[in-house]
């Protein structure tokens, strides 16, 4: 696969690696691993890291797959500028519009879970009313910091994914000293079957490198950064996944999997206390903050790119003179995504 000429874009390279991998942290733990450790407790007990390993194998070879293309394909788009290279247009406009609907529809989604997550932790921001005006802030701040240009984008997602971490880290590191050997017995390996439907509901706490890689146009070294990024990123998600799997099997047993609506904060509060349960619920929302930020900077270069290529109205591709910023893109797919989240549900 060679890459084809790059039309001119008029954006700047000044993602790194550092940059690049706390986009992909930042996109891929958006709200999931908050939640999915009851589940995967509920099918597999103590067995449970066990599904980690067999989705980080699984999506290895996507991903070996992707940082391979990315290494070597340049153009803003990402997954889609892969597939257009390699196939043609037409795989690339399908591949195209089907990550620009993912995105859309799952910032919206989490948008509203973040809403409504606020509303529990500050009271007098719950109502239908006050998740609209959390809505039109968030959406807002992430839009005008992204107009400013990619520079303080990429700057401001990557405070937020060490903000977002730090909640993790503490449950995962000190909720190491709380961990009952008995709760991480296993008494009987699970059935194959039930190991793979299990980690097949882990590739949702995985996914997120395919939104995160859409503005590769504007990452410095293609082949060096991407690869690099992709590595650092994944080894580190998937140590802390099974690391904090293994800290709320360890403090909460058979608990656990009843925990169905916060684990890891019910797995902190049972270790650390109260104020480390509400310091995991504050990370959760902090979290989808994160992710919302990450999918405004990576989702209008979709709709960049896809106009660009003819797919959308030109208009959608134009760049600011000065920011280097696809400024008109960015105002339309957030104006989109907020549209969907003030009109919807989660489910």
């Amino acid at each position: 696969m060679s890459s084809p000429t790059a039309p001119t874009e008029s954006l700047v390279r000044v993602i790194g690696t550092f940059g690049l991998a706390a986009a992909i942290i930042n996109i891929t733990i958006g709200g999931g691993i908050f939640r999915l450790p009851a589940n995967v407790a509920g099918s597999l007990g103590a067995a449970a890291p066990i599904a980690y390993v067999v989705c980080a194998l699984a999506m290895g070879l996507i991903v070996l797959c992707i940082a391979d293309a990315g290494s070597r394909v340049s153009l803003t788009g990402g997954p889609y500028a892969y597939v257009g290279t390699a196939f043609g247009s037409y795989a690339g406009f399908l591949s195209g519009v089907l990550l620009w609907m993912l995105g859309t529809f799952a910032t919206a989604a989490v948008s509203t879970v973040f809403a409504s997550s606020l509303g529990l932790l500050v009271p007098v921001l719950a109502g239908r009313g006050m998740e609209i005006g959390i809505l039109v802030a968030a959406f807002g701040f992430w839009t005008l910091i992204n107009l400013r240009g990619v520079t303080l984008g990429v700057r401001l997602n990557s405070i937020a994914t060490v903000a977002k971490l730090l909640p993790l880290l503490l449950i995962a590191i000190g909720g190491l000293f709380f961990i009952d050997p008995g709760n991480l017995r296993v008494a009987a390996m699970p059935a194959a079957g039930d190991i793979a439907r299990t980690s097949l509901l882990l590739i949702f706490a995985f996914a997120g490198i395919e939104c995160a890689l859409v503005p590769s146009g504007e990452v410095r070294d293609t082949a060096r950064t991407v690869p690099r990024a992709i590595a650092l990123a994944m080894v580190g998600i998937t140590v802390l996944y099974i690391t904090l799997q293994t800290v709320a099997q360890g403090i909460l047993g058979d608990g656990l999997a009843q925990a169905t609506v916060s684990p890891l904060a019910d797995a902190a509060g049972a270790s650390l206390g109260g104020w480390a349960r509400a310091l995991l619920l504050g990370g959760a929302a902090l979290s989808m903050f994160g992710y919302l930020g990450g999918m405004t900077l990576s989702i209008p270069r979709m709709v960049f790119a896809l106009a660009r290529d003819g797919f959308l109205p030109r208009a959608l591709a134009a760049v600011h003179p000065t920011l280097h910023t696809p400024q008109a893109a960015i105002v339309a797919q957030s104006t989109l995504g907020l549209a969907l989240a003030i009109s919807g549900t989660f489910e």
